[in-house]
């Protein structure tokens, strides 16, 4: 792939698009997904004048869920998208955190 294409790509990758789904309408209540999108790339060409001439690219993309916006009677809310296993992993790490403190505490 050419340099030029990736940035075309990549142009189209990060847009309004890959952060708002399609919304979906059930009932007469409108849902519109939202998502956190993180990305990058990078890329490089060799000399032009060796043959052959050497081209590279990459481009990577991180998206997770955040929430939804919800239309019903003409009012917008926002609804958050809960990760549970972070929220666990985060209590946990706490906990042991809290553990350690204390036990240092307690030691003469």
């Amino acid at each position: 792939m050419k340099l030029g294409q990736l940035a075309s790509t990549a142009r189209d990758l990060f847009s309004a698009k890959l952060v708002y789904g399609e919304p979906v309408e059930r009932d007469g209540v409108v849902v519109i997904p939202a998502a956190a999108v993180f990305g990058g790339g990078g890329g490089g060409a060799g000399e032009p004048d060796a043959l052959p001439v050497r081209e590279g690219a990459g481009l990577g993309v991180f998206a997770r869920p955040v929430g939804a916006f919800v239309v019903r009677r003409g009012a917008v809310t926002w609804v958050p998208a809960v990760d549970v296993t972070r929220l666990g992993v985060a209590a946990a790490v706490t906990v042991v955190a809290l553990a350690r403190i204390l036990t240092r505490r307690v030691r003469p």
